[in-house]
């Protein structure tokens, strides 16, 4: 039976481990302890409730396969060294998909669940005590963890710092879904600051209350109690060995063809965040190339052309300002549409993809 060896158990990473379970030796490789839902990361720092739900174990992910708690610690072609075993994991197809990094609170990078879990009670409390909150970055996350606080803490005033000329400007969005998002954080008492950024970084940890002040470029003075940083996100390829140097980009994210597969590298395939497919890095995503490279590697198992092709589609985004607030751009008939909170909350800002993650790790309440 073939071996697939896949790198990463996020969203894709389990998908593809899961599609392929049945006709593949599968070993999926995982630093963290539980699978993280990160796309509720934010909601957990201010609702207790949801710290408990966001970390799910994979005991049940596989029949057959097998799930290793480890770091990788370097790839030779398909082969790969995790932490704390003597011998290189071989396979026949390997598929990374260990995404990106990001700051605290929006992606947890401890193995330990405990430890995370710590962390965020640690921000929840230091929030409960606090009056004021800086959020640096206007992009997707900065709106969303605003959207998370005010919801539950409405009496905490945030003060949103974006150094470009509007927030979310990284996105190919709508004018109207900007000015959606902008009328409901305003409607809440955010602050919002465009066009400006620190001088430098406040001298306390995100997430830990410390009163401080600090000063923008633009010579504003902001005081706060805590902060958090909401930009800087960084592809997770370190561990790639020497042979994947020409197909490693400056930003970390790796060069592969229309099926997903690293270029000259014919049986190994690249998933998520990590790749360098233009378009946002979204969890949706993530589970759409699952499906691509678990067909082509199907195929190759079968002694078949692999034949399942990826072409992102428009530019889409689900901005939830807490369980009742927020905005989306999102297809309708093939034409992008702005809608507002009452879809928003459907789409994503009631469940925040609990169960898609709590079904596919086989996990029953």
């Amino acid at each position: 039976m073939a071996r697939v060896t896949i790198v990463g158990g996020g969203y894709g990473g389990i998908a593809v481990a899961k599609a392929l379970d049945e006709v593949a030796e599968v070993t999926l490789i995982e630093q963290k302890d539980r699978f993280v839902n990160h796309a509720a990361a934010l909601r957990a720092t201010v609702d207790p409730e949801w710290a408990e739900k966001i970390f799910i174990p994979y005991d049940n992910l596989l029949k057959n396969g097998r799930v290793i708690h480890g770091t990788v610690l370097k790839t030779n072609g398909t082969s790969v060294s995790v932490s704390g075993m003597d011998e290189e994991i071989e396979a026949d197809h390997l598929v990374l998909a260990t995404g990106t990094a990001y700051p605290f609170p929006a992606k947890h990078l401890e193995s330990s669940a405990a430890i995370a879990k710590a962390r965020i009670e640690r921000a929840y409390n230091n929030l409960k005590q606090s009056g004021r909150v800086l959020i640096v970055g206007g992009g997707a996350v900065g709106i969303e963890l605003a959207g998370e606080i005010t919801s539950y803490f409405p009496e905490i005033e945030i003060t949103l710092l974006e150094s470009g000329p509007d927030i979310l400007t990284s996105g190919d969005y709508k004018p109207e879904l900007r000015e959606s998002i902008r009328k409901q954080l305003q409607e809440r008492g955010v602050k919002i600051m465009v066009g400006d950024s620190l001088s430098y970084l406040p001298p306390v940890d995100v997430g830990v209350l410390s009163p401080f002040r600090v000063m923008t470029q633009g010579g504003t003075q902001i005081k706060a109690d805590m902060w958090f940083r909401a930009y800087g996100s960084s592809a997770a390829t370190g561990y790639l060995g020497r042979d994947y140097a020409e197909v490693r980009h400056y930003d970390g994210t790796i060069r592969v063809d229309d099926h997903l597969r690293v270029l000259d590298h014919p049986c190994v395939w690249a998933i998520g965040d990590i790749t360098d497919v233009r378009e946002s890095k979204r969890a949706d995503a993530a589970r759409a190339h699952a499906e691509v490279v678990a067909a082509n590697i199907a195929a190759m198992i079968r002694g078949e052309e692999p034949n399942a092709i990826y072409a992102p589609g428009k530019e889409w985004v689900v901005l939830p300002l807490g369980p009742n607030g927020g905005a989306s751009q999102i297809l309708k008939d093939g034409v992008r549409v702005v809608v507002g909170p009452e879809e928003t909350v459907r789409l994503k800002g009631e469940d925040l993809f609990v169960d898609y993650a709590r079904t596919h790790l086989g996990v029953e309440d």
